[in-house]
């Protein structure tokens, strides 16, 4: 249902710290021209923790409103608590977002019963095609594929983003229940590999800055152009690893502020890029002639 290059954009914020919706709407405009395939508003990039329910609605609405029906837009509305997530996914459902993208449950560690009772209980909830989100580095615990192949046979459960860094894992979801369920690359390092076992696309961080370039990869593998998409994967490596120099989307935002298409600010308790990551950064952009 939702494939292909997809981006999670991030949340610009002004100086001050309100999100700075002029210039989220610039950046979802870039990603449309650019060539991407899916929206995905308020995930871990957008910095989804630290945005309070008002902002939250102003950056789906903002999301759904700039696209227009042009692309689908997928709405992170996950949360440790299945009746906040239910709220959340409910209002972006009446906004009219095309899916939802629901985080593992985190801090709480709930068991793999846990785990497939809060997201059937959103499923049930919400009629509207909703996405998994397993990242363990941010959660603290993996949902392990059996859980995923469980969760496979809800209907409108028609995905699942892969962050898990664990290729066997995702082979095995794809092995038992790829009829099913899609498979999105969940770190941009991986999606050729993954897709290359089945996975549909990713949901990119690196697209964020290059949207076109990341679009032309996952279009080589989906054409079959399997060369070019080696050597597009391999040229694309130091960039995607210096979105991650330091905690997501810390990196990514500096890119983009660098780019000059909106401030790097993020918000507490996240700080600004350290001197020596930042110095690196900027070597590593120049290398690919973003700045």
């Amino acid at each position: 249902m939702f494939k292909g290059s997809m981006v999670a954009i991030i949340t610009p914020f002004t100086e001050d710290g309100r999100v700075n919706e002029d210039a989220f709407r610039e950046l979802v405009e870039y990603q449309i021209e650019n060539g991407t395939d899916v929206i995905v508003p308020c995930g871990t990039t957008g910095e989804s923790a630290t945005l309070n329910y008002e902002e939250h609605d102003l950056v789906v609405r903002a999301c759904i409103e700039q696209v227009n029906g042009r692309i689908p837009v997928i709405a992170g509305t996950g949360s440790n608590s299945t009746a906040e997530a239910i709220e959340m996914s409910r209002h972006a459902k009446e906004m009219g977002a095309d899916g939802l993208l629901l985080v593992s449950p985190y801090y709480n560690k709930p068991s793999q019963e846990g785990l497939y009772q809060h997201y059937k209980a959103i499923a049930e909830a919400v009629a509207l095609p909703q996405v998994l989100y397993n990242v363990p580095g941010r959660t603290g615990m993996n949902m392990q594929a059996a859980t995923t192949i469980r969760l496979a046979e809800i209907a409108n459960i028609v995905a699942i983003k892969e962050a898990s860094g664990d290729i066997t894992q995702a082979s095995e979801i794809l092995s038992k229940a790829g009829d099913k369920i899609d498979v999105l690359s969940g770190d941009d390092f991986l999606t050729l590999p993954l897709m290359a076992v089945g996975a549909k696309g990713v949901i990119s961080v690196t697209a964020n800055i290059m949207p076109k370039e990341v679009k032309a990869m996952v279009t080589a593998i989906e054409e079959g152009r399997w060369e070019d998409a080696r050597l597009m994967h391999l040229n694309l490596l130091d960039i995607h690893n210096a979105m991650f120099i330091e905690s997501n989307p810390v990196p990514v935002k500096t890119a983009v502020a660098l780019q000059g298409r909106a401030s790097a600010k993020v918000r507490q308790p996240l700080a600004d890029l350290l001197p020596a990551s930042l110095e690196k950064l900027k070597t590593i952009m120049g290398r690919y002639d973003l700045i």
